[in-house]
């Protein structure tokens, strides 16, 4: 297995247009309504399969009929799903996502069982056959986040798997209080420009890169800035990617969408400028379609929009 993507997964329910909720108590109406699967660790897995590499899913659904809906779409994309666990105790975390007329999403997140997944739930003998351990979804898995990801991915580095990390929004405010004990164990870190500025109190993307390569080590950061493109940083090269000028229907998942570029491009062992431009490729091919991955194609397809 290539990359083992341990982290968040969730059904999102997606609405659109919505750019305003009604009042309390009244009716409004909306055109489109669709279900999809999605969380940063699901979209990063479908995405690096259909891109051509071999990716296994790691985390925790529900028993119910939104938990069967992930596996089954997991598996439909010939992802493994030997480290998915179905959790009696707990429903799947859903998401309502409200998409503006211009593409804006606004959410409305239920955690139920990503919320539960915690350290004693991971199968090593999994996780050992993975040669790149990404965790997707930091920051929103409470059981999970701080420590118990500290230790899972120093063990992980000292095992010689090469460690990732994808931050999502922490609404709890604790940023650096609950990542920072992560940080020195990790190979490669993406978070999104506002995820960075936040965790670090920092604004521009290469001060940001220099803050965290000095204090934790860092070797592979990068910085995902939408619409402005993305920083790719290593101690020997450092890439500026633009970001590829598609039809935008609904930008839910491009971040993950991007990660899983990124994987693939080092997996192949392509340099920092084709991974990056890569990456961007593959989130501008995810914001295509509606939902987290409909718009996701193989490398092919894909390499097609960096040399529009």
């Amino acid at each position: 297995m290539d990359v083992l993507s341990l982290g968040i997964y969730v059904v999102d329910v997606l609405g659109r247009p919505i750019d305003q909720f009604p009042e309390k108590g009244k009716l409004a109406l909306f055109d489109e309504l669709e279900i999809h699967t999605g969380g940063c660790a699901n979209n990063t897995a479908i995405a690096l399969s259909r891109l051509g590499i071999s990716a296994g899913a790691m985390g925790k659904v529900g028993s119910d009929a939104f938990g069967d809906l992930i596996l089954q779409t997991l598996v439909d994309n010939d992802v493994d799903t030997a480290g998915m666990q179905q959790d009696t105790n707990s429903s799947t975390s859903f998401t309502f996502v409200a998409v503006a007329s211009d593409g804006e999403r606004t959410f409305y997140h239920y955690i139920g069982a990503n919320g539960e997944l915690c350290e004693a739930d991971l199968n090593w003998e999994i996780i050992k056959r993975a040669k790149i351990l990404h965790i997707a979804g930091a920051l929103v898995m409470p059981r999970f986040d701080g420590a118990p990801m500290a230790n899972v991915l120093r063990e992980a580095k000292a095992l010689g798997i090469t460690t990732s990390l994808d931050t999502a929004y922490d609404a709890t405010g604790k940023w650096m209080e609950i990542l920072e004990p992560c940080l020195p164990y990790v190979d490669m870190f993406m978070p999104s420009i506002v995820e960075a500025q936040y965790l670090t109190g920092l604004s521009e993307h290469r001060e940001i890169t220099q803050f965290l390569r000095n204090n934790y080590g860092i070797h592979t950061i990068v910085i995902k800035m939408g619409e402005n493109g993305s920083y790719a940083s290593t101690p020997e090269a450092e890439h500026l990617a633009p970001a590829y000028p598609v039809n935008a229907v609904d930008a839910t998942g491009a971040g993950d969408a991007y990660v899983a570029g990124f994987l693939a491009g080092i997996l192949m062992d392509w340099d920092l400028k084709a991974t990056a431009e890569l990456a961007s490729a593959t989130g501008a091919a995810c914001v295509t379609a509606m939902g987290t991955t409909a718009g996701i194609q193989n490398l092919e397809e894909t390499l097609k929009i960096s040399r529009q």
